[in-house]
């Protein structure tokens, strides 16, 4: 019986967590822009990366990752943190409202 109670306690954590993930998946948490700021969005966590496009006034950004770039000063702080908001896309965390001055999220792999 002690076999039988181990792995219902196995099976069950797994559903748990199968649901944990995809809850947080399903909720897409957006973030603003500093208010009165058009922001370049960069191909790298850099001001001499390539600008890919300028988000307009009162956007709202989701976070995948974060990374660690050239240092920035903007309405929030100065910061080395870079927010990716899609596939190769980056905003300074200086312009971003968090609510924290690290990490919120995961680091980016690469």
């Amino acid at each position: 019986m002690e076999e039988t109670v181990g792995t219902t306690d196995a099976e069950t954590a797994v559903e748990a967590e199968t649901v944990e993930v995809g809850t947080v998946e399903a909720t897409t948490v957006t973030y603003p822009i500093a208010p009165g700021y058009q922001v370049n969005v960069r191909s790298g966590p850099s001001t001499t990366s390539k600008l890919i496009k300028v988000l307009p006034y009162n956007t709202r950004v989701p976070i995948r990752c974060q990374r660690r770039g050239q240092k920035i000063s903007g309405p929030y702080g100065t910061t080395d943190i870079w927010d990716s908001i899609a596939p190769g896309q980056y905003v300074s965390d200086a312009y971003v409202k968090t609510g924290s001055d690290g990490f919120i999220t995961v680091v980016c792999a690469g």
